[in-house]
């Protein structure tokens, strides 16, 4: 008898030949080249589905092909195409916002049954925050790369919550976007004190009511990204309507119970300003309608940097100065008293910061 192994073909290692082939290609790291897919504005999201609209240039005038759009058009030298698209799984857990700037793979034409990939969500320039509270840690962005806000506030059904103000307006400044103050209902009760309360911090404000002309309200949004943000019942989705005829935004009624509206729009969605021969296009962001707004995010420090005029004074303050009302030796208090800042800004200031605390 042959000794096991000898002759026979077979190893003496018996499980040898069922070891995993080597690999003929090394692994790599390298990921995929995105940078020249195309980039599109999220502007509004629905159970896992965003929709994108991407600019693309428009055929000339005249020009063969050209698409019926193009031709209604002729004020503009882009066209949109409304993308629908899904995150892609390389995003893992980032969240994707209205308002985001992404790039999209996969199919882009934007024809009924297509679906493209967002792929990566560029830098924004800005992110409006808010918490469920004053303590809950856990932020939420409900906004990206606004460069305005404009606080909508009925002045009466149902009256103005100047906390509520306040509140929304540290948010702005903490988020580097530029606050205004709309006042509807006026022909229901006057918009001075709110105006004076306001005016001192530089912030614009307009007060409407049914029927104004709404042309210096236009002027305010030609040219940029601004979000809308009030409580319920206070007339935004109205306002909105009349900018932007065929925008749809439901509209509700305040209960004449306990004086609150009911909340009509249930998400953010971008709209395209109508086109003007004298004003630059413009976007709106219409959000559903808040009852809270949680601030917990923010620190006293940033809201500060928004006032670049006051934090220039608080450097002669004592370490550890609050700049609140009655802290020893702060600067602005002895700003106001040399006449370099006004009592009235000083006031509006800290009472930004007490909303804070």
């Amino acid at each position: 008898m042959r000794a096991r192994g000898v002759g026979t073909g077979v190893r003496d290692d018996e499980h040898a030949g069922f070891d995993r082939p080597r690999r003929t290609r090394p692994r790599t790291k390298d990921r995929p080249d995105y940078s020249d897919a195309p980039v599109g504005m999220v502007v509004t999201i629905d159970r896992g589905r965003y929709r994108v609209i991407v600019e693309e240039e428009a055929p000339a005038a005249g020009t063969k092909g050209a698409r019926p759009a193009a031709k209604k058009k002729a004020a503009r030298d882009t066209e949109l195409r409304h993308v629908t698209a899904a995150k892609a799984r390389q995003l893992g857990r980032m969240g994707v916002i209205v308002g985001d700037r992404v790039r999209l793979d996969g199919d882009v034409t934007g024809e009924e049954g297509t679906l493209a990939r967002i792929v990566e969500v560029l830098e924004r320039r800005t992110v409006l925050r808010r918490t469920a509270d004053d303590d809950d840690p856990y932020e939420r962005a409900i906004v990206a790369n606004a460069d305005q806000l404009v606080i909508v506030t009925a002045l009466a059904d149902p009256p103005p919550r100047v906390g509520m103000i306040d509140r929304i307006m540290v948010a702005a400044f903490d988020a580097g976007i530029e606050p205004m103050l709309l006042l509807t209902k006026a022909d229901l009760a006057s918009p001075d004190a709110l105006s004076a309360a306001y005016t001192p911090l530089g912030v614009p404000v307009l007060a409407t009511q049914p029927g104004s002309d709404l042309d210096e309200l236009r002027a305010w949004l030609a040219g940029h990204r601004t979000v809308f943000v009030g409580h319920s019942g206070v007339g935004k989705s109205t306002l909105v309507n009349a900018l932007i005829p065929g925008a749809g935004r439901t509209t509700g009624v305040v209960n004449d119970v306990t004086g609150r509206g009911r909340q009509t729009s249930t998400s953010a969605v971008v709209l395209e300003l109508p086109l003007s021969d004298d004003l630059p296009t413009g976007w709106v962001i219409d959000t559903p309608g808040v009852r809270s707004f949680g601030l917990s995010h923010v620190t006293r420090e940033s809201i500060l940097s928004a006032f670049a005029d006051l934090e220039a004074f608080t450097a002669d303050c004592p370490r550890g100065c609050t700049h609140e009302t009655g802290a020893p030796e702060c600067a602005l208090d002895l700003a106001v008293e040399r006449g370099e800042l006004a009592p009235a800004r000083l006031e509006s200031f800290r009472r930004m910061l007490g909303t804070n605390q």
